[in-house]
């Protein structure tokens, strides 16, 4: 009997030699694992872990301006963080004490309370975003074009999705009037007439200009992806062969990620695979054969590398991406379909106790640094590393800046003059001589 049982094995790994080896199994499927586990690359969580605190300082910056001072005392701005921002009891003390260079506490000459403000170096950086905001305002243009393009094939976009993402696209708070009703040649705001009343019916349409010559290239320009450019680029640079980078992927795995042998096959095989781009309209083709689905799938990866392509900072909350699921088509199951990819993204759960999902553009980043920076994200990185600057050196800083300031006051130049050009300059020496212990 032992010996009937051991020649019938033998007869099975004859018909299929790769089901059992050594008792491990082996698929003999070249397609990209559906389920993949996640491995943490810990460069972009801790650029994460940066940004829950400029969440934070932004959310009480915020409160801030909102007072004709720009300043509040510091027990209504804690009542405010408590109920609206969920800061606990003693968070925001702490918080403000924590990062001297961002607000600065003092005692209020009249009321004799503790008020809160913007530091000069603080203020100095908003006017520096803004200036970067204004500045960029033709790129936001056309980033917009862009994403109302991906929306085949109707070509519009819901506004108040845009809305939300107006941070990440780079798109002023008034975007309404300064870019889409500044813009009457690009865009069109239309109404639904089911619910005129209802803010959420309006819609971003694009506009064809494509009937002069000149438009005409510029509407066909706008239809490249990212990803080609990025191709043309790796091709001029390293000469890599053709027909494997006609429709391959900047592929950068995480670190500790295990590649094996037939992973490695399908992923090359996956990569010579064709496509459709993400600014075609496919809504006349017959999508029903496998072939046509797995184009699709790889047209749906497309889709999501050109919409971080085209945020500031290259990458993007999951619910933000989520939102733009039926205009653009994407796919229900967005983690498991990001996780099939991690070579080309990642997806961080830092920052909000693992609520918060942000998708990263692997190849945009090295060692958690954008390779490419804009000015709007130079100036929105300086908030971080203010929040980073230890509080022993932020006070250091402005004991010597108002030790120096009170040396050069010698002279005939009033104190209001001193405050404001020190105001302008963006140091701290026109705050309070006061230090926060």
């Amino acid at each position: 009997m032992p010996a009937f049982l051991h020649l019938r094995r033998r007869f099975d790994l004859l018909r299929h030699p790769f089901s059992s080896v050594a008792g491990r199994s082996f698929s003999q499927s070249t397609s990209i694992p559906k389920k993949l586990q996640r491995v943490r690359d810990h460069g972009f969580d801790n650029v994460m872990e940066v940004e829950k605190k400029v969440r934070r300082a932004l959310s009480l910056q915020s409160m801030l301006l909102t007072q004709p001072s720009a300043s509040l005392p510091f027990a209504r701005l804690n009542a405010l963080a408590r109920r609206y921002l969920n800061f606990d009891l003693d968070e925001v003390g702490h918080f403000l004490v924590k990062h001297p260079s961002v607000f600065h506490v003092f005692d209020h000459p009249v009321q004799r309370l503790l008020w809160v403000r913007l530091t000069p170096r603080a203020e100095a950086r908003l006017r520096q975003e803004s200036a970067a905001l204004l500045s960029m305002l033709p790129d936001a243009v056309r980033r917009l074009r862009k994403l109302l393009l991906l929306a085949t094939p109707s070509l519009r976009i819901r506004l108040e999705h845009i809305r939300l993402a107006r941070h990440d696209l780079g798109l002023p708070d008034d975007f309404e009037q300064s870019v889409i009703l500044a813009h009457p040649s690009f865009f069109r705001l239309v109404v639904s007439s089911d619910c005129p009343d209802d803010p959420r019916a309006k819609y971003v349409e694009f506009v064809d200009t494509s009937a002069d010559a000149a438009d005409d290239d510029d509407a066909a320009d706008l239809r490249v992806c990212a990803i080609e450019r990025a191709r043309e680029r790796e091709y001029r640079e390293r000469g890599t062969d053709a027909e494997d980078s006609r429709f391959a992927f900047l592929i950068n795995f995480p670190p500790g990620f295990k590649i094996g042998k037939y992973y490695r096959i399908a992923v090359w095989k996956w990569q010579r695979l064709p496509y459709w781009s993400p600014y075609e309209d496919v809504s006349g083709y017959d999508l029903r054969s496998l072939e046509a689905k797995r184009r699709m799938e790889k047209r749906m990866v497309a889709t999501i590398h050109e919409l971080l392509s085209l945020t500031v900072e290259k990458r993007l909350t999951m619910e933000r991406i989520a939102q733009f699921r039926q205009a653009i088509g994407l796919p229900n199951k967005m983690k498991e379909f990001l996780l099939q990819h991690q070579g080309i993204f990642y997806i961080s759960t830092r920052g909000n106790q693992g609520k918060l999902h942000t998708v990263f553009l692997r190849e945009a980043y090295r060692k958690g640094e954008l390779l490419k920076p804009n000015d709007l994200y130079l100036a929105r990185r300086k908030l971080g590393e203010m929040l980073l600057q230890s509080s022993k050196n932020a006070n250091l800083d402005r004991m010597m800046t108002t030790l120096g300031r009170g040396r050069d006051v010698i002279g005939s130049r009033a104190a209001g003059d001193r405050r404001t050009e020190a105001e302008d300059s963006g140091c701290d020496s026109g705050v309070e001589s006061q230090i926060v212990d």
